[in-house]
């Protein structure tokens, strides 16, 4: 997902205060004037009363240390990058260390990179990094002062280590717990002074997973999970062209299935509400519905990309990056290579689809969704129910899986889980997608055309660079549109495509933006997943054309304006032990990508096996500055590998005639199987530059890396995805 576009949101440092009560201490996040007042007391679930609680700082009697994380998780690591951040500045031994989800609260838990309750774009780790350490070292200093005055002595002789508050000369000492109801007494010092990165005892070190253990023992709660009294199941017929609406519903078979209670069509289809989830599929299947097509998508995805490959010739562009004569380098260059490109569809596919549980009581409600923006979903419910936005509760749950599924600009699924509940009237349900909800539900990643362009001298070095990018924008149209995009131009289409890491005399960038029903959303490393291709593949064709190594050859463009690139893929290269792409029955391929703060490179070893690429080994460097948690890190770079090389070998998402999405389930958009996942070796650059997001840029460098092998050992070039596409 990709909010990161937006400009940050100034930080700025704010007295914050220990309170007190039965369960121990909350470290607060100070709320200015009216906003204070009105969110100074809730009653906790024994009845006792504490002040601010939307805190990300809770330490109980029994030594606990809870840090409410206000992103989701949703495999990437949230649940523990954040605690390391307050444990390392607390001096907190890790197995004090818990987690919980941060309530719904635009004031205290915003995204300080976009301004409201949200995870995506690769941004957790990156806009709390001093957010989190300044409210571990205010509550550490809040502990010291209160050691300090119950034991009379100086705070300056005052250590704290794993847990545990100590006075040396005295040989006095207390854990957290003890101190909790006098440190409450205190104010939080504001500007406390962090640690120096030298001095990190957490910070960079292998530790374990705080969400591990209740996800491997089965006791983690997801949205699928949970059940309310008197909950209905609810399932969804959705309509089968993008763009098509309900016509008109014959529901007197469906009713007729026991257990189903009621038949409502609501904006997103026809919701079928029931005792169960037998009879909600049943009831389901005996619908009979009228579509109305006049507004839907009707070509196939082949004519959608010949649309957009005329687009790319002749439609009408709007000009991202402009610089050198480039038609004049064009003109006198000594040899012209052209290449397009051709990308599909792609659903995100998460393990667990979209689910959600809703209950209307007494003019409130509370939803229970792993959500990514919290704020819009908030806001969506209220609006579709009448209410206020403080009439609404949104919890977050654990996510199953997401790469962008659960952050859309306009909250389809928060306003189809509210919609159903308007429909039903008080009470609870909960919306459970299908794996063919899933797949045929749109919002994919744009299909995207590439067209470009080299010039080149007589000795073989690039001259004039020119890419035309023809694809729906994912912003337009959006409430996220105003603030996402300038000029009529949205970063999230063509982004990779500008600021290359090469250094070109004369350069061109043009987006066509084309218009479709398909409904289109961020997809893992968004435009970074086909424009890292497309460059990429393409740099490598036209270094191989000129006689000129693809390590060597990127290094030497590169000219020393883009250290941190250059480093990765040096690094990388000393990895494989890179001496060009080998011979033999595998040949080697290369890749390097920044996305999100974070440099990426990658070599994949590639074997030829019935007329596909098997990927035996991939050697990735990254430097996405200080790496709080290297493990998760290297977990990351793993996932994306592995994520990228199946789609990119075998998925997309075609539309048939009419515009009917073809692919259903995992029978038929093919995923990475486990025998198929490469030996992946992760290098992580020491750096203690700002920490940068891991999510993401695992996944673009992987498919140009593997094409440029494949293309070394067939002479076959890869111009359109997916890989199974083109094989016999």
């Amino acid at each position: 997902m990709y909010p990161h576009i937006l400009k940050p949101t100034a930080v700025t440092p704010t007295r914050r205060g220990f309170l007190a009560g039965a369960t121990g201490l909350v470290l607060a996040t100070h709320l200015p004037g009216k906003a204070r007042a009105q969110a100074a007391r809730i009653a906790t679930g024994d009845g006792t009363e504490l002040l601010a609680p939307n805190a990300f700082v809770r330490i109980a009697p029994d030594d606990t240390v809870t840090v409410l994380v206000k992103h989701i998780e949703i495999g990437q690591g949230a649940n523990t990058g954040l605690p390391i951040l307050v444990a390392e500045e607390l001096d907190a031994d890790w197995s004090q260390m818990r987690a919980e989800a941060a309530p719904e609260n635009l004031a205290l838990y915003k995204n300080l990179f976009f301004g409201i309750q949200g995870t995506g774009g690769s941004t957790g780790l990156a806009n709390s990094y001093m957010q989190m350490r300044e409210a571990g070292a205010a509550a550490r200093a809040m502990l010291v002062d209160a050691a300090g005055r119950v034991w009379g002595v100086p705070t300056s002789e005052i250590t704290v280590s794993k847990g545990v508050v100590s006075h040396t000369k005295s040989d006095r000492t207390a854990r957290f717990g003890e101190l909790a109801e006098e440190a409450m007494k205190g104010e939080v010092p504001v500007g406390v002074k962090l640690k120096d990165p030298k001095d990190f005892t957490l910070i960079g070190t292998s530790v374990t997973r705080l969400d591990s253990e209740e996800k491997s023992n089965g006791t983690a709660t997801f949205a699928l999970d949970l059940y309310r009294d008197g909950m209905k199941t609810v399932a969804m017929l959705h309509p089968p062209q993008f763009g098509a609406t309900v016509a008109s519903v014959d529901d007197s078979a469906a009713l007729e299935v026991a257990g189903v209670r009621q038949v409502a069509q609501v904006p997103s289809g026809v919701a079928v509400i029931a005792d169960n989830t037998f009879a909600a599929l049943k009831g389901r299947d005996a619908l009979n519905v009228e579509w109305d097509s006049s507004g839907a998508e009707t070509r196939s995805s082949d004519q959608i990309a010949a649309d957009f490959l005329q687009a790319a010739i002749f439609g009408a562009g709007k000009v991202v990056e402009d610089t050198g004569a480039i038609d004049d380098a064009f003109a006198g260059a000594d040899r012209v290579i052209e290449a397009e490109y051709v990308f599909p569809y792609l659903a995100h596919a998460p393990m667990e689809t979209l689910d959600g549980v809703i209950e209307v009581k007494n003019g409130e409600v509370d939803a229970w969704i792993g959500c990514q923006f919290p704020t819009a979903d908030n806001q969506t419910i209220a609006g579709v129910l009448g209410l206020s936005p403080e009439k609404v509760r949104v919890h977050t749950m654990y996510g199953g899986g997401s790469f962008g599924r659960r952050a859309t600009q306009a909250s389809h699924f928060a306003q189809e889980l509210a919609s159903v509940a308007k429909a039903g009237g008080d009470g609870a349900y909960k919306v459970m997608w299908t794996r063919e909800n899933d797949i045929r539900g749109g919002h994919y990643r744009p299909l995207t055309v590439h067209r470009l362009r080299a010039g080149l001298d007589t000795d073989g070095n690039i001259t004039a660079w020119d890419n035309v990018v023809v694809n729906q924008s994912i912003m337009a149209g959006t409430p996220m549109e105003a603030m996402a995009m300038r000029d009529g131009l949205d970063p999230t289409s063509y982004e990779g495509a500008n600021d290359l890491p090469y250094v070109l005399p004369a350069k061109r960038l043009t987006w066509v933006p084309q218009q479709s029903p398909v409904s289109v959303l961020w997809w893992r490393s968004v435009g970074h997943t086909h424009t890292a291709h497309a460059v990429e593949t393409f740099l490598d064709e036209v270094l191989e054309a000129t006689g000129k190594d693809a390590v060597q050859g990127r290094l030497d463009m590169m000219k020393g304006d883009r250290p941190r690139d250059a480093a990765v893929l040096q690094r990388v290269a000393e990895m494989a032990n890179w001496s060009g792409p080998g011979t033999g029955d595998t040949r080697l391929g290369v890749a390097v990508v920044r996305s999100f703060g974070s440099y990426v490179a990658q070599i994949a070893e590639v074997e030829d096996r019935d007329g596909m690429p098997f990927v035996r080994k991939v050697w990735c460097a990254v430097d996405c500055g200080v790496a709080v948690t290297p493990d998760v890190v290297k977990a990351q770079m793993e996932g994306g590998i592995g994520y990228g090389l199946g789609h990119g070998l075998y998925s997309a998402i075609t539309l048939g005639e009419g515009g009917r999405v073809q692919e259903s389930n995992f029978d038929s958009y093919r995923s990475l199987r486990i025998n198929e996942m490469p030996q992946v070796d992760v290098s992580i650059i020491d750096s203690q530059a700002e920490p940068k997001g891991v999510g993401e840029p695992g996944t673009p460098p992987v498919l140009p890396a593997v094409a440029n092998a494949w293309r070394a050992l067939t002479g076959k070039t890869q111009h359109q995805l997916p890989f199974r596409a083109n094989m016999s």
